[in-house]
């Protein structure tokens, strides 16, 4: 059995956050720790990092994807993740998936990394 939920008509292709947990923040902060080796932002601001779902028992599981199918770096990058948001206080478990859809697109790049790109 998939335990993908179908796409709902409307439904958001990213799924949504939580945003309102207390570990929110900091996990947010951990991310920004982790850089594609390629280019000088960090991978949150890039808008690599789609979800961070934390569950009632802080169990984290991040959806994310990377700027190409064909990143040198793409066996590496969720174990980076990983690696940075573990050591946060009050993590007990931490997965990273990868996803394709939908594509990343310097559309999801924070202003912080459009500026730092030169895009601003």
């Amino acid at each position: 059995m998939n335990d993908q939920s179908p796409q709902l008509e409307g439904a958001p292709l990213i799924q949504p956050s939580s945003t309102d947990h207390p570990l929110y923040d900091r996990i947010v902060e951990a991310c920004r720790g982790v850089y594609d080796p390629e280019i000088p932002v960090n991978i949150y601001d890039l808008g690599l990092v789609y979800t961070i779902d934390i569950s009632p028992e802080n169990e984290v599981r991040i959806i994310m994807t990377l700027t190409a199918p064909g990143c040198p770096v793409a066996g590496e990058m969720p174990g980076w993740l990983a690696d940075a948001v573990e050591p946060v206080e009050g993590v007990k478990q931490v997965d990273v998936e990868i996803t394709w859809d939908p594509p990343w697109g310097m559309d999801m790049m924070s202003d912080e990394a459009r500026l730092e790109l030169g895009f601003m």
